[in-house]
Parts: C-alpha cells; structure tokens; sequence
C-alpha cells in the first residue's frame, strides 16, 4: 500500500485498540538491533505524533523505557504485547508494531530493513545519519 493510509489496530486481547493514519502507509517497514527491539522482534511502520487514537483501553496502556529514557514504549498491560513507541530517533514520529494492524502482518514484507540502534544515530556526533545493520528476508515455504 502506497501513500498515506488510515488503519485499525489492537493488542492480542483486543482491550487496547487504535486507529492509525500510517505516515507512508506500508512503503516503509523497519526493525531496529538494539538490545530492547532485538528482544522484542517487532517489524514497525511510521505514523506521525498525532496520527495514532487510542480508542480503547487507554487505561490497559503500560510504558516502559531504557538508556535515556527519551523513547517511550507502550504495550497492554493484560496480554503484554507491544503496540507503539515515540521515536528516539525521530521524535515528531510513532513507530507503530505491524502485527497490531488489522489485516497486516511481519510476514507481509520480503525484506525489512534493520537500523544500527546499537550505535544510535542519537549518540553519534551532530549530523551523523543512522545507518543500516542489515536486512531481515522472508521467504514463504514452497509446499
């Protein structure tokens, strides 16, 4: 899906659902190495600081945050999965979990690009752009 796009999302229980204006729709998926998103193996796609509207269960939403504490994590306090973050990188942005997308999926994607987060573009001397770990490759099973 080209361009901007509005989609619904939620947790794995469904208590927290929001809808989502993706910022480039599914043009751009990423995945980061740092430690916290190495755990989490999320794929994400971008939204802007406005763009995403807790519909349900903002109440069920628990934050986590790490190092400098400047990226904020959200995920559902019942079934624990991750929903969201600010961006440390980007932080007018929200990087929004794929598999929370109605209809959407990680595996969606034949390769997804994955950011160096263990050398932070943000710990990096002024102007230094972030640069790329490498590339994560799906291949569906041939049957």
């Amino acid at each position: 899906m080209a361009g901007e796009a509005v989609v619904q999302a939620a947790c794995h229980c469904r208590r927290v659902r929001f809808e989502v204006t993706l910022a480039e729709g599914f043009d751009k998926p990423r995945r980061c190495d740092c430690s916290f998103c190495r755990m989490r193996g999320a794929v994400v796609v971008g939204a802007t600081r406005d763009g995403v509207r807790i519909v349900a269960g903002e109440d069920a939403l628990a934050e986590y945050q790490f190092n400098t504490g400047t990226a904020r994590h959200f995920f559902c306090s019942a079934c624990g999965i991750y929903t969201h973050h600010l961006r440390r990188s980007s932080p007018g942005q929200i990087a929004v979990n794929v598999a929370c997308i109605e209809g959407a999926s990680p595996f969606d994607f034949a390769e997804v690009p994955v950011s160096d987060g263990i050398n932070h573009p943000s710990d990096q001397p002024a102007g230094a752009k972030g640069r790329l770990a490498g590339i994560l490759r799906y291949e569906r099973a041939r049957e």
